[in-house]
């Protein structure tokens, strides 16, 4: 026997179009789809396929419904959905819905992103870059295990309130500094989660910021994903300002 498991996602009524709209533009390609006697829709990407129903009710913001994508690539996959996002909406999307997270090593043996459609279900797509799925240990140094428990709050428990107490705390510290390294991260993270909070004041403020923070060129290329990161959340910035 040949089992498959389909994700039966929610979906708002009158958003079944802009979710297909959304995952056309991600390559996905829409191979059922039905108006009555209920919305339904079917997308297909490869062996990736997502079932959506329409409810009336359904609230996005509230939502807590996804699943997860495992690839083999998840650097190339990251770039195809950037790509056909920037295409579609002439940005790519950082806060609101819909919305593209920021790729990155998790510290339970994934490289991941997160990617949220215009009905608020979240795909987590990812790569295993370790034969170890448990936590590591947070490290010792108080700004690694800022960044480390920080990450964990915003980008695994979506917990974006108590990820930015974290970083807000490391950052006063007065009687110690972090890496020039650790700065940039921990700047790029905390104007993330203000975009995603909407405070676009605040994330401006803190991703001109991180900008200007001095890296050796070995820095920067273990500061990769930070610096792509920035780069988008700068252009989102300024998009919202025109």
């Amino acid at each position: 026997m040949t089992e498959k498991t389909i994700p039966l996602l929610p979906c708002r009524t009158e958003l079944i179009q802009p979710v297909v709209d959304f995952y056309t533009a991600l390559g996905f390609e829409t191979t059922f789809q039905q108006k009555s006697p209920y919305a339904y829709v079917v997308v297909e990407r490869g062996p990736v396929e997502l079932q959506f129903h329409g409810m009336k009710e359904y609230d996005p913001t509230a939502s807590y419904s996804g699943c997860y994508i495992l690839t083999d690539d998840v650097d190339e996959l990251h770039g195809e959905f950037r790509a056909g996002l920037k295409t579609a909406y002439g940005r790519i999307p950082t806060r609101g819905l819909p919305r593209m997270g920021p790729l990155k090593n998790m510290s339970y043996g994934v490289r991941q992103f997160l990617l949220t459609d215009p009905t608020g279900n979240t795909l987590r797509i990812g790569q295993m870059i370790s034969e170890n799925q448990h936590h590591r240990p947070a490290p010792k140094d108080t700004f690694g295990r800022a960044l480390h428990t920080a990450d964990l709050f915003a980008d695994s428990k979506e917990d974006l309130p108590g990820a930015a107490k974290i970083i807000d705390r490391a950052l006063g510290l007065e009687n110690e500094r972090p890496t020039p390294s650790q700065l940039l991260r921990l700047l790029v993270l905390r104007g993330d989660i203000a975009q995603r909070l909407d405070d676009g004041e605040l994330a401006r403020e803190l991703l001109e910021r991180a900008a200007g923070v001095p890296l050796t060129d070995e820095e920067r290329l273990s500061a990769a994903d930070d610096l792509a990161r920035l780069e988008t959340l700068r252009a989102s910035s300024a998009y919202s300002e025109s």
